[in-house]
This record gives structure tokens, sequence and C-alpha cells, in this order.
């Protein structure tokens, strides 16, 4: 295979642990530069990862580098911008969650590399999990039956990000359900095969974390923190199907993390982590299905093997387009309108 040449935006913690070592386990992919905001960022990261350039302007970068495939790695506030100059100049390209801000800028993007006959995709690394694609494959076969209740839940008791700019509401949009909760309701869409939604109803707090200056997660700073801690939801679907949804920061809960999304349908019931498929006979629990993960698999260097894969043409497995970033990122807009203006949100 031709290499292909590789750009990374944002010069962080998720593109040095996931971006990179996902990239150079795939033969024929070149890394070749880097682009951070401020130009000591920019060469510590290149000068540590082996990255021959470095820049603080993404123009400037992309103009004298020609990548085949960008990166975007930056705070939620830059990823139309970003994705956007990255597909203007011909890249294929790879975004962090969220798709951006913006459910009308998520469209955008859409149809910008669809202009362009280019690939556009969101690294959502659950939906790549070995317990996703055989949960799926149970969901096709009717396993379920007519799924009519669906719970998201990605909740911590006290994991409040202490780095980078989590609670900087200018920056990523929202707290928890922009951060952890987005990936829990991008698996719950795509099982049951993106819905139409009806309505959408959300609540959400801010009570804990703002007054405390430690958690799990490290350390914050409680005059710093502009976004919820936790926030709840019920959305309506068109087709009478209920999905109820919470998510956390800071709650006082028993668990210290819990990360899962459950299905109820009238032939069986099923749990995304851990995957199990049960029913009730006579009263009694029965177990229908059940894995154990002892594979290993790396959920997040698939996600990006997956993207690469399609920019050459020989992609096998999904990726989650940009169509599918928009629906999701319309439902994530819809549900933070809900919540601040305290009415329900149709959709």
């Amino acid at each position: 295979m031709e290499n292909l040449k590789v750009a990374i935006i944002g010069g962080g913690q998720v593109a040095e642990t996931t971006h990179i070592p996902a990239y150079r386990d795939k033969e024929g992919i070149q890394i070749v530069s880097v682009v951070s905001r401020r130009y000591e960022s920019a060469q510590a990261f290149a000068k540590k990862n082996n990255i021959p350039t470095y820049y603080t302007n993404v123009t400037d970068m992309l103009q004298a580098e020609k990548p085949d495939i960008v990166s975007v790695c930056t705070p939620n506030k830059y990823h139309y911008q970003h994705v956007r100059e990255a597909l203007e100049h011909h890249c294929h390209v790879i975004c962090e969650k969220p798709p951006t801000i913006s459910a009308d800028d998520a469209i955008k993007l859409s149809q910008l590399a669809k202009e362009k006959n280019l690939v556009l995709a969101y690294n959502f690394q659950h939906r790549f999990a070995p317990e996703t694609n055989l949960l799926h494959q149970k969901m096709e076969e009717e396993i379920l039956g007519d799924v009519y209740y669906t719970k998201i839940s990605a909740v911590r008791r006290s994991g409040v990000p202490g780095w980078g700019h989590f609670t900087n509401k200018e920056l990523q949009g929202g707290g928890p359900l922009i951060d952890i909760g987005i990936h829990m309701v991008d698996c719950a869409l795509f099982l049951l095969k993106f819905p139409t939604i009806y309505r959408v109803t959300a609540k959400m707090f801010s009570k804990i974390a703002p007054f405390k200056s430690e958690g799990s997660f490290g350390k914050w700073d409680p005059n710093k923190y502009e976004v919820e801690d936790s926030l709840f939801a019920f959305i309506e679907l068109e087709n009478g199907g209920l999905i109820e949804l919470e998510t956390s920061f800071a709650l006082h809960i028993k668990p210290k993390s819990y990360l899962n999304v459950s299905f109820s349908g009238d032939k069986a019931g099923a749990s995304l982590y851990p995957l199990e498929i049960y029913t009730d006979r006579a009263g009694e629990l029965v177990t229908l299905y059940e894995y154990e993960n002892t594979t290993n698999e790396d959920a997040k260097k698939k996600s990006i093997h997956s993207f690469i894969d399609h920019c050459t043409g020989k992609g096998n497995n999904s990726i989650v387009t940009g169509d599918e970033g928009y629906k999701v990122q319309t439902l994530i807009e819809a549900l933070y309108r809900s919540a601040e203006t305290g009415e329900s949100v149709y959709l």
C-alpha cells in the first residue's frame, strides 16, 4: 500500500495515547506533523513522539505538508473549524467526539465531505467494542423482539476530569452529557438503528462539583466549574419507544462509575456491559446469551483502523459517519436545550 501521510491537530493526551499508537500499528501510515496552539507545546510533543514537523497554525501545516489524513483532537469548540479546513484541503478526517457543538455545523461537515468525496468519521470507540458488535448481531436476529424501553447510563460518583478543559462551557459545550454520555448515546442509537426521535425532556443539575476541589480524576477549581455535573432525560421515539438517560461527573451513588446501555424488548432484555441477554420463564431469570470479554480487543484502535481502511477503499467494517455524527449531535443539542429552558423539545 502506498504510504499515507497523517497530520494531527491538537497535541494532547488523546492524540498521544489513542491516535498515534493506532496509526503506528498500521502499515503504510506515516505521521508527518502535529499542530498545537503554543510553539513550545508543539515542539515538545513532536520531539516526544518522533514526529518530524510541528506547527502552531493549521493552515500553514495543511499547505506545507499536504497530508492525506487528519486527526482532529482539539477542544470541542474548534472541531467544526478544524474538520472543515482539513476537508477543504482534501484530507480524510477522523474527529474526536463530539462531532461539533452545533448540529447545524455537524450537517455542514457531513455535506462537505460528500461533496469532496472524502471520508469523515467520528471516534466513538464504544461502537467498535466486541460487546457492541455481538449485541448488534443478536438484535439483527430480533432475539429481543420489539424493543420499547432503553436505558443509557454514563455516571461517575466523583469523576470530574482534572485535566484539559472539561469544566469550561465555552470550549466544551457542556459537561458529562457531551463528554461521556455521548458515547453511550451513540451506542444506543446505533443498536436501535437510529430511530426517529419525537420529543426529549431533560433536567440538569450542578449541585456537587462546584463545591468540591478534588475527585477521583484529579483536582479542579470550583470557581471555574461552568457545566452540569449531572443530567437526566426521557427521549420519546416516534415508534412509541422510550429511552431513559442518566449521566454525571459527580453524583451521590454507590458505584464509583457505571457505563452501560440496557434494552427491554417483548421477547427478551439485554445489557451491553457486561453483554448478557436474558428473559423470564415462570418467574425465573433465564440467561439466553452471555459474553465474557477476554480478548483485550482495543476498540479505540479498531475505530481508527476501520477509518484508515475506508480511506484506502478497503473498508469492510463500519465507521461512525458524518450523517450519524449529525444525528447524535442533534439529540445532544436538543437535550441541552430542554434542560436549559425547562421545556420539552420536539424533533
